[in-house]
């Protein structure tokens, strides 16, 4: 009886411990103001969908070289890591990742100036 007890209190912490995790939609708005040359925009990041080892493609939206890609992520987090980049090569070299903080309403909306850090 006394094996079931701790039992059934050992699964209880073990569920109880599980961070809940919600929808969190990013709309990820880049500007690339040297557009000549460029072949691909992408995004990488910490957090699935996102990875480091392969880009995410952003759509061009405009003629203003404005690009943009909508990313749901089913986290418990309060925020991301990301970086951009043109044809495969990441922006901010040597510089810390932009940190996205996700808006409590579920959408936020992240604009950015290509290689250029958020103030």
């Amino acid at each position: 009886m006394k094996k079931i007890a701790v039992l059934i209190i050992f699964c209880f912490l073990m569920f109880s411990c599980v961070q809940k995790a919600y929808e969190q939609t990013v709309i990820y708005t880049v500007e690339i103001p040297d557009s000549e040359g460029v072949t691909s925009v992408g995004i990488r990041g910490n957090d699935k969908p996102l990875n480091w080892e392969q880009d995410t493609e952003l759509k061009k939206i405009n003629d203003k070289n404005i690009y943009q890609v909508k990313v749901t992520y089913l986290t418990g987090y309060k925020f991301t890591e990301v970086k951009f980049t043109r044809n495969g090569e990441y922006e901010l070299q040597n510089m810390p990742n932009r940190r996205v903080e996700f808006n409590p309403s579920g959408i936020t909306r992240y604009k950015a100036v290509f290689n250029q850090s958020q103030k």
